[in-house]
């Protein structure tokens, strides 16, 4: 019987540990999530316009993927963020490099929502961050 209550306690303590150290970042799972599943969204509708050929398989198998890499690129913001955000004070490290991340998410269901209906656009999350005030800019090639 001790034994028993010796696994769970064990338990009990891993997983306070575990929940410790995501709880902070559960606000980026969530939007990580919405933005993998926007992506699916426009990528399908997209590729419909493209006139390809739609496997679900494959979509569902990318998507899952993404949803793999995501939790590492979480558990790795919030391991930086226990090593060296914490000791130097650096509150916002997480959120800067899971700012990348999803910046690279948000170009990729821009770029499928505006293929999807039909326009020809760049667009630039990053673009913010330098001298250049438009994230998003039309190209002129015809069909705009």
């Amino acid at each position: 019987m001790e034994d028993k209550s010796v696994i769970t306690s064990t338990t009990a303590v891993m997983l306070s540990g575990m929940i410790e150290f995501l709880s902070p970042l559960k606000w980026f799972a969530i939007l990580g999530v919405i933005l993998i599943l926007a992506d699916l969204r426009f990528g399908i509708r997209a590729a419909r316009v493209r006139g390809e050929a739609i496997r679900l398989s494959r979509a569902w198998r990318r998507t899952i993927n993404k949803l793999v890499d995501y939790t590492c690129w979480i558990f790795l913001a919030g391991a930086l963020d226990k090593a060296f955000g914490v000791p130097f004070s650096i509150p916002l490290l997480p959120a800067l490099v899971l700012l990348v991340v999803y910046g690279i998410e948000v170009n990729s269901c821009f770029h499928n929502y505006f293929e999807s209906i039909g326009k020809k656009v760049s667009v630039d999350f990053f673009s913010i961050f330098r001298k250049k005030t438009d994230i998003i800019e039309i190209q002129e090639n015809g069909k705009s």
